[in-house]
């Protein structure tokens, strides 16, 4: 998916964008809460450096494409409410690697969930306050892409799925990967609601995967058959795109 280049309606600004400074309070909280959590779980202070690292990469790029692509001089409630979705993930993010213990596996559920209940809310409000943009369809849509690989990996961590999960996130980045070398791959998928309904789906049966009360069998049956419903997705757009391409160039 390319950018749409915004800039010249923007181009008279100057100075820090908002952006910067909401990033940079959200910042400050999350390396409070990380330090919270390493204390509490013995996790050390490697987790609060993975965490800041993971949410380094957010903010790097939220301030370096926020001017060109969000035509509105606020940054908005919503992109805040992905921004937090966005420290969220980094918190989960920060757990991989950790070694599993009843109380990681219960702040994962926790942190999970939350984020998968503000992913409900950041599309309406962006509607509602008549601030929707490019970025923050882009922001909600990667944000998500991250919270569904992250999900998986703490599946597969916390022995709550086996190695298999990972496909449910690395599906989507092997997608761009491919289109990079084939140009019928890049092209502009036309608006699904069964694209829509699949990443809801994805989102909830990881997260319900991880619940403490989801005993691993049926954990990894919810998460395999999340995974089959992504596959036919990803098979649909794949399969549509092709046969574009082909009537494009017979």
């Amino acid at each position: 998916m390319a950018w749409k280049d915004t800039r010249p309606a923007i181009a008279a600004r100057s100075g820090a964008h908002p952006a910067a400074v909401v990033t940079a309070l959200t910042a400050l909280a999350l390396a409070a809460a990380a330090a919270v959590m390493a204390r509490e779980l013995g996790l050390g202070q490697a987790y609060v450096a993975k965490v800041l690292g993971a949410f380094a990469v957010v903010a790097i790029l939220v301030l370096t494409n926020v001017r060109a692509h969000h035509p509105f001089p606020r940054f908005g409630p919503a992109n805040q409410v992905t921004l937090a979705r966005a420290a969220l993930v980094a918190l989960l993010a920060g757990l991989a690697g950790d070694p599993a213990s009843a109380g990681v596996a219960q702040v994962a559920f926790a942190l999970a969930f939350a984020a998968a209940v503000l992913d409900a809310v950041d599309g309406p409000l962006a509607r509602a306050t008549g601030m929707a943009s490019e970025f923050g369809a882009r922001f909600d849509m990667e944000t998500d892409a991250a919270l569904v690989l992250v999900l998986a990996v703490l599946a597969w961590q916390l022995d709550k799925a086996g190695p298999w999960a990972l496909a449910s996130g690395l599906m989507r980045y092997a997608f761009v990967a491919a289109g990079a070398g084939l140009e019928w791959l890049r092209r502009p998928l036309p608006p699904s609601f069964r694209r829509k309904l699949v990443c809801a789906v994805q989102v909830t049966a990881l997260v319900a995967a991880l619940a403490p009360i989801v005993p691993p069998p049926v954990s990894a049956l919810v998460a395999a058959a999340a995974l089959a419903a992504l596959c036919y997705s990803f098979a649909a757009d794949v399969l549509w795109l092709r046969r574009r391409a082909r009537e494009d160039h017979p």
